[in-house]
């Protein structure tokens, strides 16, 4: 796969995850109703789910941030992993397994972003350049 090519996946996925979580962390900062009947009936509390939208938008921009905040980015991924596996998780238990399908998705589009991240920056186990910059 060129490095075009990668880069194209990875600025489209990043895209949609970005979209999906800062969606998300919008309607939970602002109390739609969907989204917080569905998150309270999965057993949250309501001052869970203002620090989830504060931590989701914050993660967002993070991930929009190009060729900045390597490290940062990594911990992004890494809690975005983690919300998506305790939602799964937590509608498997509650909703049954049909509710999980938007989970299964949002981890296709995760993985594509991270594994064209991994790609894109090699060295992020060593140093980076200065001059990195997708």
């Amino acid at each position: 796969m060129t490095r075009k090519t990668t880069t194209i996946i990875y600025w489209t996925a990043t895209v949609l995850i970005s979209l999906w979580f800062g969606a998300s962390g919008f309607f939970e900062l602002t109390g739609n109703p969907i989204v917080w009947g569905i998150t309270q009936q999965l057993g949250y509390p309501s001052h869970f789910i203002y620090i989830l939208g504060v931590a989701k938008l914050s993660g967002v921009l993070t991930l929009l941030i190009p060729g900045k905040v390597l490290r940062l980015k990594e911990w992004v991924y890494a809690g975005i992993f983690f919300d998506i596996t305790f939602a799964f998780l937590s509608k498997l238990a509650v909703l049954g397994f049909p509710a999980t399908i938007d989970a299964i998705i949002a981890y296709g589009i995760l993985a594509a972003s991270y594994i064209t991240f991994r790609k894109l920056y090699p060295g992020l186990n060593g140093q980076f350049s200065q001059d990195t910059v997708l």
